[in-house]
């Protein structure tokens, strides 16, 4: 075999390699936290708490995916991608295990360590498909869209029948995802010994991180992807319960939820391609978030008969919009370094929104009694994601008036 030939297949197989380990990393951002849903009930009665307390087993690691994705970009300079990635999947093995311990407040500081690294790896995975699969970014967009949406439609198929094959209660159970995170640690601690991201001057990031906070286009992305995982995380916790209460089984909760993580793979992995062919995503961003109005409709007008019906327009929507939630941070960026700060902002404040959502459902559900005002209030929440989705679809780029056609502004402060 000649030397190029050798080259060339050695390229090859190392991105084959860069992009497993970039999915397998994305399988263990939604099951540690989807995968209490099915069980919350129990979580509930077990430590003795109101729906709302208990919809901090979701809200809380959410809040943290808000409050810590600022941090990320600024310990990616100084440590490098790779090691930081590590690091987030020794904290995420550390947190499940801290869940087993019988203890609401140690639960609730596992949950805190859960979704500091689900943050960091949150932000950071924009930034590696920018920075790794330049010319493949709606392509891998889309694929690890598909594995965040079919690990958290794994997690909430098989939790409950898991636990009834192994007999665990329900902190034992979810305590089987950190058998997952310690494969992936496996695989990733070969990759920390690389240092790939040259730092920068820090007041570099300081001043493009002041300029993104004073741009529309930058608020219209990050609000987008706020308002799109509220929607995610607030049905993701009480879905289950919805149904329970309409009369199902709790095995059959979690199963109509799984089923709109199923639908929403397909739309996950095929979105951000759909999308990268027209110059503005606007009308897509628009068609896709409309799905969760005959989705919540539908939960008001028949909650039971036609369960199955609703939960894949649902999935359609969460499907579609967490993947392109994530493709326009990088369609919106010029440069990776643009991606990083981008990425911190939209997941920062983004999440920050989105973790009001599962304690907020429980709590009108507790004031009210049913669910009828909670899905009235989803379903009107929909209408700003409409509006901010559709500014945050337009052919720019954040910082610059100019289509994205137009040659990249340079970083300010450069």
């Amino acid at each position: 075999m000649s030397a190029p030939t050798t080259t060339a297949t050695a390229v090859r197989r190392g991105g084959a390699l860069a992009a497993f380990a970039v999915l397998l990393l994305a399988a263990n951002l939604r099951p540690p936290v989807v995968g209490v849903a099915p069980l919350v009930d129990q979580a509930r009665d077990a430590l003795g708490v109101s729906s709302g307390v208990a919809g901090l087993l979701t809200s809380l690691p959410v809040l943290c995916f808000g409050l810590l994705a600022p941090v990320a970009p600024r310990l990616a300079r100084r440590w490098g991608l790779e090691r930081l990635l590590v690091a987030a999947l020794v904290v995420l093995a550390l947190g499940i295990a801290l869940r087993l311990v019988s203890s609401l407040a140690v639960i609730l500081v596992g949950s805190v360590l859960v979704g500091t690294a689900i943050a960091v790896g949150n932000v950071s995975l924009p930034t590696l498909v920018k920075r790794d699969f330049p010319h493949r970014t709606g392509a891998m967009t889309g694929a690890y869209s598909m594995v965040l949406t079919g690990g958290g439609a794994v997690a909430a198929a098989v939790t409950v029948p898991l636990q009834r094959v192994t007999g665990l209660d329900w902190s034992d159970t979810l305590g089987l995802w950190g058998l997952l995170t310690v494969v992936t640690l496996v695989v990733w601690l070969p990759r920390a010994r690389r240092r790939t991201v040259p730092p920068p001057p820090a007041r570099e990031g300081q001043t493009l991180r002041s300029a993104l906070l004073r741009d529309p286009l930058a608020w219209q992305v990050t609000l987008f992807m706020g308002l799109q995982s509220l929607q995610f995380y607030a049905m993701s916790a009480w879905i289950p319960t919805i149904f329970v209460d309409a009369g199902r089984t709790p095995a059959e909760g979690g199963l109509l939820l799984s089923l709109a993580g199923f639908v929403g793979l397909v739309f996950s992995a095929t979105a951000p391609s759909f999308a990268m062919r027209r110059p503005s995503q606007s009308t897509v961003v628009v068609t896709t978030s409309l799905f969760y109005v005959v989705g919540y409709v539908g939960l008001l007008a028949a909650p039971s008969s036609l369960a199955a019906l609703w939960m894949v327009v649902l999935g359609v929507a969460q499907g579609s919009n967490i993947a392109l939630g994530l493709l326009l941070i990088t369609l919106r960026s010029p440069d990776t370094e643009h991606t990083a700060e981008l990425s911190a902002m939209a997941q920062g404040v983004g999440y920050t929104l989105a973790a009001v959502g599962p304690f907020a459902l429980g709590a009108l559900h507790d004031a009210t009694g049913g669910w009828t005002v909670p899905l009235v209030v989803m379903l009107v929440l929909v209408v700003p994601l409409l509006v901010v989705g559709w500014g945050a679809g337009r052919d720019r780029h954040v910082l610059s008036a100019a289509p994205t056609g137009a040659p990249a502004p340079s970083p300010p402060g450069r």
